[in-house]
């Protein structure tokens, strides 16, 4: 995943028609950066005309600052005469808004691929490609948790990757133990996995197409990109394979 440098005013300016649809309508410039692995979290009011947009890679916090025209996005930090930095409080407090309780009832009325003991403690959600190299890392470093019988994967299939990501999340889904399928699959992720269906029945296709609005409409566009409760009980969210000092944090104490 390419990401923008970390830059004081680096100026980016893209033709709309060369973008992907997003779940919001965010100008082009802010489309743009999110097809290179930005989460846009939401705006701020910014001094000097511009518009801010909160929005990180990974657990990176970003500021962005939209011109008055919509044109051109600005990367970067924003500072006044005395250098205060009047990017950081704006940005922080949108990165680490929980989000609503109302999130994960979506997430669970989704169709999801069970990982682990349905009767664990905890859950945790994760938008998975069959082709995602991040989602197979964080299948094998979540082994611990999910043999324990302490965390549930719930596995909400997505197929954005590649020509065989539909195929591959198809037969994940269409399989007569869909977990068991998936299993397979990360274990032999090296070497490319599951076989993809040809011909992808009628409902898996509607479930996989259900599954990319939604990540869509929780403003992803990256897998694996995962959610959780905190110890507050709070829904989080992260996208990209968690470090080992955050998977204690995604999925509790092992």
């Amino acid at each position: 995943m390419s990401k923008p440098p970390y830059v004081l005013a680096i100026l980016l300016a893209l033709p709309a028609q060369a973008l992907a649809a997003e779940a919001k309508n965010w100008p082009a410039p802010i489309m743009a950066l999110q097809t290179e692995g930005v989460e846009v979290v939401g705006t701020f009011k910014a001094p000097g005309g511009l518009t801010g947009y909160a929005g990180r890679v990974g657990q990176q916090p970003l500021a962005i600052y939209l011109t008055s025209d919509g044109k051109y996005a600005i990367v970067g930090t924003m500072i006044d005469g005395k250098g205060n930095n009047l990017s950081e409080k704006p940005v922080a407090d949108l990165v680490n808004k929980p989000m609503t309780e109302q999130v994960w009832q979506q997430l669970g009325q989704s169709t999801w691929v069970g990982d682990g003991k349905p009767t664990a403690p905890r859950v945790v959600y994760a938008f998975t490609d069959p082709n995602c190299p991040y989602c197979n890392k964080f299948w094998n470093d979540a082994r611990p948790w999910v043999k324990s019988g302490k965390v549930q994967l719930r596995h909400v299939m997505v197929a954005i990757l590649g020509p065989t990501s539909p195929g591959k999340a198809a037969a994940i889904l269409a399989a007569k133990d869909p977990e068991a399928a998936l299993t397979r699959h990360e274990q032999a992720h090296a070497t490319g996995g599951v076989k993809p269906l040809g011909r992808i029945p009628q409902k898996t296709a509607a479930q996989l197409e259900a599954n990319q609005k939604l990540m869509q409409q929780l403003g992803s566009s990256a897998t694996p990109t995962i959610f959780y409760k905190d110890a507050s009980g709070k829904v989080r969210k992260i996208q990209g394979a968690p470090s080992t000092d955050l998977l204690t944090e995604v999925l509790g104490p092992r």
